[in-house]
């Protein structure tokens, strides 16, 4: 920062009063009250101390010739200030780091002293004087980022100090004011908005204390005053209508300025001499040479026949409470930024083409805001996003807490009709709608997807971020791994696969003894059981925690948990279509001692630990449920999970990134979370809760956050009702039911489609017969969603084939069905604006009376909740138990899982079992062919008859399309 400007050896000349007064004031914010006996939740900085101020002077505590120092009056007011701000945060207590190279204890005594006065927490770090610029800097900066650290004072403020050092600290939490942001902000008379520098505040304060009259139109000499002090004492004193002058001490013409001031701040530490002669009988000095804060401690420069013009008053120790001061508006600040904010949306214009080019064309011809833009727009802090380039970025936890109190906005869930080869476009409504609601009609929204798994999308059915104008941005790195989320639970589940052979092999090789002194080890000659280990001890009934004193059968009962092996349910997982990993055999080679077994592979998002991550809570809760997984039972048929293989605390580690969800675009520049994509069938097919619950806290009590359930509402709706909503307690506020004319067609009787071959004339011209037959499966997706009291509206994704007259149609029968409301949409071809109406439809439907209830209720036996589901929403007879699921319900039962909630496992294709029985299958009996549990999801998942776990890749998968260009390194194909 150049300071040539503001030393020029002139008289500056002050801003007219006339023209101060002119100007326009700065506004408070809003406040709850007139009053200022407790600290208003909207009250500005500026607007809590000057009532505070005021205050101050009423009571005769302040203002020139009131008794007591201005230490001690500013000390008052800090301390009120702070009293004022634990009464609505009784639990906040400031924190100020002093960091200090060397040992140097100048003025430490007087800083804790004053904090400790008026209640502030002081950390003192001492670094080594050895240690280099980029060291001192390093250290800086870790203490500028603990949110624990409200200030940062460097202590003593040696001329060893650069501007780099000086910079480190982050400006909002510079209480010495040196920072070049907040010094710029001085200098552009932005008072309120930086931090002042204490000593210049200090000197300030003391030149009006002792001036007789207001120091508006007087002259200041600032004499050996430099660097950031000369800078905001210029600035400081021109506020109050002062003219300065900056000169050093070897100046020629010294005596002349000096017999023209009316005030003299001295900054040198260097003694001189000044004739009495040369000063004006009522002149006014301030010394700040011994400047604490600064590390300045030499002898008082006086100019022969003066003496210190405010008796009793330093301006050290007047400075360092002035430094405790900025930490205490510093707090209030950072309290005000935790609050809620109104967002400050700017969306990005859509200009769409026809005919529709290709989605990845479409997404590289929008340029997307950088995400820490979007973050700041939608009200998140700085420390509360970690960027992953430039356009996607991890959103922390520590959000939840912060806007605890904030009210929930509406909550709108995606559904559609049964899925055709067709495609319903769920995701693109997704986004379509949030689109409209924000970009359009200037509604706060907040898509929340899951994220696509590569197995598809080199598979068959390539990405998953929406399609045409409504998609998510930039689309390849939405489908490309986005920030490793299933990287990191691959890594996890197959952790614990390797942690089972391998407890099976160790404990099938060696005695009891030997596997004791493995797992318990001597160390320094000492053995110590590991927390986890305790925790087996206590599941055991084993109090002791010594291990030297545990007996023999003891010790067995706690180093083998003899598993069975023909009830290992954990498999390996990889993401990707690979079919010869369906089946294989683990053990092969000769290290392995000849234990060797059959086993498979899932694919990645068919872990438990995807529905796990899909369905948490936090971290603690995600660690729970990790523990809680069941991996197989023991011999005696007792579960073993991954708490007693001790394997939880190194799951959870390589998933405590992978908690936290992606924060991301839409193509019109509106906010999109994208966190888990667990399976629809094997699993409840549904984002994360966690995304859910921090979007509906941004949005605000008005606004709208709209998820989509997989597959139809038979199977992601009822999901996300009977087991979402119970591990989140979030109760919906409308469904979006998606359907398109083409998909009901199919489901009215018309021809089979082939992949790749041109769709027949029944799918392209008008068949008013076949819409109706097939709105019959619309009908039934609409009973489904009333069953649980929750207000319907129908979404039809128009296609150009579409006539009107099929459009009206559908909409009709929607309509009779019992929705609220049915409405086209072209979001495809036109974005948000294609979807206003049905935006408005959904506000309207969120505004109608919810009766939201559950399917079933969870204390009823395992069975009888899987005949509720077969009968209510698929529309089944009756059910049908294999032997093997009868024995597994009586299992889980005895066991203690039968209260969960049921996740079925059925094809997608069909409401039956069935996957060629479009339309609406009645008179059918269901068939459970076998019964396995999530438990550390929370779900008992029944197979309705044969499901496939690991896709296969087809005869011409996606990736013969997929290429990268290795001049510009885009990706063509992807879509």
């Amino acid at each position: 920062m150049r300071l040539s400007a503001l030393r020029r050896l002139v008289w500056r000349a002050a801003v007219p009063a006339a023209r101060r007064a002119g100007k326009k004031k700065r506004q408070p914010l809003p406040s709850r009250g007139e009053s200022c006996s407790a600290l208003p939740a909207r009250r500005g900085i500026c607007g809590t101390w000057g009532c505070l101020e005021k205050q101050q002077v009423a009571s005769g505590a302040g203002g020139r010739g009131a008794p007591g120092t201005a230490t001690r009056e500013v000390i008052e007011i800090s301390r009120k200030a702070l009293s004022l701000l634990q009464r609505e945060h009784p639990t906040f207590k400031p924190t100020l780091s002093v960091v200090q190279v060397g040992n140097d204890d100048l003025g430490q005594e007087t800083i804790r002293k004053v904090a400790e006065e008026i209640g502030l927490n002081i950390v003192r770090i001492c670094l080594p004087h050895g240690y280099s610029e980029n060291e001192i800097v390093e250290e800086i900066t870790k203490v500028s980022l603990d949110p624990k650290i409200h200030g940062v004072l460097l202590h003593p403020m040696k001329e060893s100090y650069t501007s780099k050092i000086l910079n480190a600290v982050k400006p909002e939490k510079d209480v010495n004011g040196v920072t070049d942001f907040n010094l710029a902000r001085l200098v552009h008379g932005d008072v309120h908005e930086c931090v002042v520098p204490p000593v210049a505040s200090a000197v300030v304060k003391l030149l009006e204390k002792s001036a007789s009259t207001p120091l508006d139109g007087k002259k200041a000499l600032l004499l050996g005053v430099q660097g950031p002090l000369e800078v905001s004492l210029q600035c400081l004193l021109q506020q109050k209508g002062v003219l300065t002058v900056s000169c050093p001490l070897e100046m020629k013409q010294l005596q002349s300025v000096i017999h023209d001031a009316d005030m003299v701040v001295m900054g040198s530490t260097r003694p001189k001499e000044i004739p009495a002669t040369w000063l004006k009988p009522e002149i006014t000095i301030v010394d700040c040479s011994r400047d604490i804060l600064w590390g300045q401690n030499s002898s008082v420069v006086q100019p022969a026949g003066h003496s210190d013009q405010i008796p009793g008053e330093t301006t050290g120790e007047l400075a360092v409470a002035m430094c405790m001061q900025n930490l205490v508006k510093i707090s209030e600040r950072w309290i005000q930024a935790q609050r809620y904010k109104k967002w400050n949306l700017h969306c990005l214009k859509l200009q769409p083409l026809s005919p529709v080019p290709s989605d990845i064309e479409i997404s590289r011809e929008q340029s997307p805001k950088a995400v820490d833009v979007l973050a700041r727009e939608i009200g998140l802090l700085p420390d509360e996003i970690e960027m992953y380039g430039q356009t996607k970025a991890k959103v922390r936890l520590s959000l939840l807490e912060r806007l605890k109190d904030q009210p929930d906005g509406n909550y709108v869930l995606v559904a559609g009709i049964t899925p055709t080869p067709l495609g319903e476009g769920k995701s693109t409504v997704t986004v379509g709608l949030v689109q409209a609601l924000t970009a359009h009609l200037k509604v706060n929204s907040f898509a929340c997807l899951r994220q696509p798994s590569q197995g598809p999308t080199f598979g068959v059915k390539g990405g998953a971020a929406g399609g045409g104008y409504a998609q998510v941005i930039p689309m390849e790195e939405f489908n490309l791994h986005l920030t490793g989320d299933i990287h990191a639970i691959t890594a996890a589940n197959n952790l614990l696969a390797a942690a089972i052979d391998a407890r099976i092999l160790h404990e099938n090789t060696q005695s009891d003894k030997a596997l004791y002194n493995r797992l318990v080890p001597l160390v320094h000659g000492e053995r110590k059981f590991s927390p986890i280990q305790i925790a087996r001890l206590k599941r055991l009934g084993i109090t002791k925690m010594d291990p030297e004193t545990l007996t023999a059968d003891e010790v067995s009962r706690f180093v083998r948990l003899d598993i069975d092996e023909s009830t290992i349910t954990w498999q390996r997982v990889v993401d990707t279509n690979d079919r010869f990993l369906r089946k294989i055999t683990i053990g092969q080679a000769s290290t392995e001692k000849g234990f060797s077994r059959q086993t498979k592979f899932d694919i990645a998002v068919a872990s438990e630990i995807m529905a796990i991550l899909a369905l948490t809570s936090s971290l603690s809760d995600m660690r729970e449920r990790l523990g809680k997984i069941v991996v197989a039972n023991d011999k005696k048929g007792q579960p073993v999970t991954a708490e007693d293989l001790g394997v939880t605390g190194a799951l959870s580690v390589l998933m405590k990134d992978a908690i936290k969800p992606t924060l991301m675009q839409t193509l019109e520049g509106t906010p999109v979370f994208v966190h888990a994509g667990p399976f629809a069938n094997i699993a409840h097919g549904n984002s994360s809760v966690l995304a859910d619950k921090i979007a509906l806290k941004l949005v605000g009590k008005d606004g709208f956050v709209v998820t989509e359930a997989g597959f139809g509402a038979d199977i992601g709706m009822e999901k996300f009702f009977n087991i979402k909503c119970r591990a989140s307690g979030l109760v919906p506020s409308v469904v979006v039911l998606v359907a398109t004319v083409r998909a009901l067609k199919m489901h009215g009787g018309g021809p089979s489609v082939t992949a790749g071959a041109p769709l027949k004339k029944e799918y392209t011209e008008e068949n008013l017969k076949l819409v109706s037959d097939g709105c019959s499966n619309l009908r039934k997706q609409v009973e489904i969603a009333q069953l649980f009291g929750v207000p319907v509206v129908v979404a039809l994704n128009v296609f150009r084939t579409d006539s009107s007259a099929e459009i009206d149609l559908v909409c009709e029968i929607a309509k009779q069905s019992g929705a609220s409301d049915a409405v086209p949409s072209s979001h495809w071809s036109d974005g948000g604006r294609g979807a206003v109406e049905l935006a408005e439809a959904v506000r309207r439907a969120a505004k109608q009376q919810n009766h939201f209830k559950f399917l079933y209720d969870l204390e009823l036996p395992i069975v009888e909740k899987i005949r509720i589901i077969a009968q209510k929403i698929y529309g089944a007879k009756d059910i049908e138990l294999s032997p093997t699921a009868e024995s597994q319900i009586n299992r889980y039962s005895q066991q203690g899982f039968g209260n969960l909630p049921i996740c079925m496992a059925k094809t997608h294709l069909s409401l039956s079992h069935m996957p060629e029985k479009k339309g609406v299958p009645t008179g059918f009996i269901l068939p459970i062919s076998d019964v396995r549990a999530s438990i550390g999801a929370g779900f008992i998942y029944p197979l309705v008859g044969t499901m496939s776990t690991m896709p296969g890749l087809p005869t011409r998968p996606c990736f013969y399309d997929i290429d990268l260009d290795p001049e510009t390194e885009q990706v063509k194909g992807l879509f």
